[in-house]
């Protein structure tokens, strides 16, 4: 299929982390989204990548000016955790219109089948106008497993990722069309909402 038949889209992606954004280390959080990301999507993606500090009114910030720049998709990494620094979540709810509180259950169901520290983990989503934010963990393994999900040796779910439901819920809201590539992971519908294939 030609790229043209799938709606355009445009992500915002954002790693908050001090050291990383002073360069004391390497980034990895921009690259596994952006990877993952291409991965999963037929859609053409327009990234907006931003590294920034833990510092609360410069997340909201960077979030409120993704939405404004038309970004039907924002996703966060790093800054969840229960340390002093770890502000996202606060952040990312000062500039929510909704809280979707399904996506940060799920990602904590996925993470606890590693690690019991996993309900740490203070990840949250939300809506800002027509606008899906999430905060997702800061471990570039963790993002793909949280986003994909866990499947069995014969590559079934067993535990569905967090974005299988992306799609559907930037339908509701008015976003474009996300088709994803099921082998990576299928993205649910109601038959109702499904696009005919062109």
């Amino acid at each position: 299929m030609s790229k043209s038949l799938f709606d355009p889209i445009k992500i915002g992606i954002v790693s908050i982390s001090d050291r990383a954004s002073t360069g004391v280390y390497e980034d990895k959080g921009l690259p596994a989204l952006q990877e993952w990301l291409s991965k999963a999507l037929h859609n053409p993606i327009t990234f907006e990548p931003r590294l920034i500090p833990d510092e609360k009114a410069r997340i909201s910030a960077t979030l409120i000016e993704l939405v404004e720049a038309g970004c039907s998709l924002v996703l966060t990494t790093g800054g969840t955790g229960p340390a002093l620094r770890d502000v996202t979540p606060e952040a990312t709810l000062a500039v929510a219109d909704k809280e979707m509180p399904g996506f940060g259950e799920q990602m904590r169901q996925i993470s606890l089948k590693f690690v019991p520290t996993a309900i740490l983990s203070r990840q949250v989503a939300v809506i800002r106008g027509q606008s899906l934010i999430i905060n997702l963990p800061g471990q570039p393994k963790s993002i793909a497993e949280t986003l994909e999900g866990l499947k069995d040796a014969q590559g079934q779910a067993v535990v569905h990722g967090i974005f299988a439901a992306v799609p559907y819920c930037v339908d509701l809201i008015g976003g474009p069309y996300m088709e994803t590539r099921d082998e990576v992971c299928k993205a649910f519908r109601p038959k109702a909402a499904i696009r005919p294939a062109r």
